[in-house]
């Protein structure tokens, strides 16, 4: 018993030994390979919205936190969810300048409903856009507009899509929207795009991606642009520009004067929220400013 009982003692005092030289070595290793974090990086995670949304183009909010404190400074750093306001607070915690961010909204460029763009086939294959997108042109004779499946519903993180079911649709509701991106990343027609949301919301964009020639166009869709270039002949400010047989309009040239919706013969130019044009009169000094 007494042998036993040595033995016992022996194999704790070594084990407990082991253990403790074991801690002392993973002390040791931990010190000498220890990472420092700068505690700021903790304070500014804590005051972003941690919707890890990733528009920010950072791998979720501690990677923009980190971004945030290592940069020299926060230019071309921008939060959409918490918007500039954020931006603010963020650069007085750091003592860094903020730029003043524009706000920005996603918009759906299509306007091809069951109406204008009338279907000619039948898709059986699962409801997603990616794959119909990779199996043929879609359900109509317009091989650029929105597949109508949902990715971008799907990809939104705040609710702030929704499908039509009367038109096909999506619809981006404004109040909801934050410019994360996801929804342009999900649509792989590009049909959804982040554009400048505007003074008072207001906003004029090409409602149409499709890039065949007018009359091709015009066939698949009643709304489609046919790259008629009369709205880039109109247009004071060289704002638009007609390529690949569609026009494009420049959210930072543009002055909102609606010139452009009154000759676009298929109502492929979308003005939002707007009062009733009563007279095209170039906007002044004052209203270009304001739309800046």
């Amino acid at each position: 018993m007494l042998i036993t009982g040595n033995l016992l003692v022996i194999a704790i005092i070594s084990l407990g030994t082991i253990g403790l030289i074991s801690a002392v070595i993973l002390y040791l290793v931990s010190q000498r390979f220890k990472v420092y974090e700068d505690p700021r990086i903790a304070t500014i995670e804590e005051m972003l919205p941690q919707a890890n949304c990733g528009g920010c183009g950072q791998p979720g909010c501690h990677g923009f936190a980190e971004t945030c404190v290592k940069s020299p400074s926060l230019s071309g750093l921008s939060c959409p969810v918490g918007g500039a306001e954020l931006m603010k607070s963020i650069a007085s915690v750091l003592g860094k300048d903020a730029e003043s961010s524009v706000p920005r909204i996603a918009v759906v460029k299509c306007n091809g409903n069951c109406e204008n763009r009338p279907k000619t086939s039948q898709y059986d294959g699962a409801a997603n856009c990616h794959i119909e997108a990779s199996l043929y042109k879609g359900d109509t004779d317009c091989a650029f507009g929105c597949l109508g499946n949902g990715d971008c519903v799907n990809a939104c993180l705040f609710d702030a899509i929704r499908m039509d079911n009367t038109t096909g649709l999506p619809v981006v509701d404004e109040e909801k929207c934050t410019a994360c991106g996801a929804c342009v990343k999900a649509c792989p027609r590009n049909v959804i795009e982040l554009r400048k949301k505007g003074p008072k919301s207001r906003r004029i964009y090409v409602e149409c991606v499709n890039k065949d020639k007018g009359a091709i166009a015009r066939k698949a869709c009643k709304s489609a642009c046919i790259s008629c270039s009369k709205c880039a002949k109109t247009c004071p400010f060289g704002a638009i520009e007609v390529l690949n047989n569609l026009a494009y309009i420049d959210d930072n040239k543009c002055r909102l004067c609606r010139k452009c919706t009154d000759v676009c013969p298929t109502s492929a130019i979308r003005a939002v929220n707007f009062p009733p044009n009563k007279e095209n009169a170039v906007p002044s000094n004052n209203a270009t400013e304001n739309t800046k």
